[in-house]
């Protein structure tokens, strides 16, 4: 493996009173494509920045392979980073600036046009090599940041929000450059982004923060699916969030035989506890009620969250089928705004309770996708336990 492990070993930073980082502790693997996530502020910047060497911890140390690098400069790290800004030089074209690099350290000429052409290739501008960064688009500018980066071999990557400045289109065009290169090169990338689409696209884990702390570290499919806090639940995509008491857990085998604990939980948003039962004549009032592995230790009175997926949720005009199964929770509403954008429709369904809901409906067949739901239109929603999280005390 090409890249370096990094390790952020209980680094804080102050600016004054304010506390931009508070004991962030937490290890990259060599070769990984790690994202740093979180909204304006949240400090994912200021790390990156000290993980660089453009700004120093007041506490803890960042090491490169077990070597501490915070009294190096950030030339003498084996890293390079791409910032959103470019900072090409608009005098040099294309070749100049990927070959700029390597003319700081005297290369012979030969080397240096034998790797510029090599990395300008390796980004897909090979016809553009001669052109000045004016003649370039957003999305071709940096891709040449990205070239010139990469030409000294770090063992490093570190992209500050590199596409952020792009639109829609190229920003999704540039990420599949950025996944297509990390693969080709191997060293390790740490990408600092607010978009959640972003990261979950590319990453191979995330650290989530805000206001100076991380939340949580997992793969993508581990922050979506399982989030730690209400925060993590929120921030990454759209879901359903709800406060609830535990009435009971027990233990309970789930869909594959395993030993589980299923949560029940009474939901005043949801309607008033009840017996365990799929009648759908008394849906309105059931718990809501979810298998967590985590919370086999969940005490009955205890204040939680929880959340559910909005695309986790089905919603039909006819009351569903659930036949013998006790882990389904159904609700009538009435559609208040049905939304359709063409691979999918979002729809916000007022519950009896009075509580607004969110429910995304995949359009997978044109043919055979169900009755069209409308606006008004009265509807049954539901959901497995399965796919219901609990993810922290709503009173913390």
């Amino acid at each position: 493996m090409k890249g370096s492990q990094v390790t952020i070993d209980h680094v804080s930073k102050r600016f004054g009173d304010f506390v931009a980082l508070d004991d962030i502790n937490f290890t990259i693997k060599p070769g990984e494509f790690f994202s740093l996530l979180g909204p304006s502020g949240c400090g994912k910047t200021t790390l990156l920045r000290i993980i660089a060497g453009f700004e120093f911890p007041d506490d803890g140390v960042v090491l490169f392979d077990d070597k501490n690098i915070v009294a190096l400069p950030p030339n003498k790290r084996h890293s390079n980073t791409v910032f959103q800004t470019y900072a090409l030089f608009p005098h040099m074209s294309i070749y100049e600036n990927v070959a700029f690099p390597l003319r700081l350290k005297k290369m012979p000429k030969d080397e240096i046009d034998k790797k510029v052409r090599e990395y300008v290739h390796l980004v897909q501008l090979d016809e553009h090599i001669y052109k000045k960064p004016n003649q370039l688009s957003g999305g071709q500018k940096q891709r040449v940041a990205i070239a010139r980066a990469l030409i000294n071999e770090p063992k490093v990557l570190l992209l500050d929000e590199p596409l952020s400045a792009l639109d829609a289109k190229l920003r999704a065009n540039l990420l599949v450059d950025l996944d297509r290169l990390h693969d080709q090169i191997g060293i390790t990338f740490i990408y600092v982004t607010h978009d959640q689409s972003e990261a979950l696209s590319v990453s191979d884990r995330i650290a989530v923060m805000n206001h100076g702390h991380v939340l949580q570290i997992g793969t993508p499919y581990e922050i979506y699916e399982s989030p730690a806090t209400q925060f993590v639940a929120q921030f990454i995509g759209e879901t359903n969030l709800f406060s609830a008491e535990v009435e009971d857990c027990v233990p309970h085998k789930d869909p594959s035989g395993n030993d589980d604990f299923m949560t029940t939980l009474s939901v005043p948003e949801l309607g008033h506890q009840a017996p365990l039962a799929t009648d759908t004549e008394a849906t309105a009032a059931l718990d809501r009620f979810m298998q967590v592995t985590d919370y086999e230790h969940t005490d009955k009175g205890q204040k939680v969250a929880f959340t559910i997926r909005p695309e986790k949720i089905r919603i039909t005009l006819e009351p569903p089928a659930t036949g013998a199964r006790t882990d389904v929770n159904v609700f009538k509403g009435i559609v208040e705004e049905p939304i359709y954008s063409g691979f999918q429709s979002k729809f916000y369904v007022r519950l009896e309770t009075g509580k607004v809901i969110k429910v995304f409906k995949q359009h997978t067949d044109y043919m055979d996708d169900g009755p069209v739901i409308h606006w008004k239109d009265e509807v049954y929603v539901s959901w497995s336990a399965e796919d219901a999280y609990i993810v922290e005390d709503i009173e913390k």
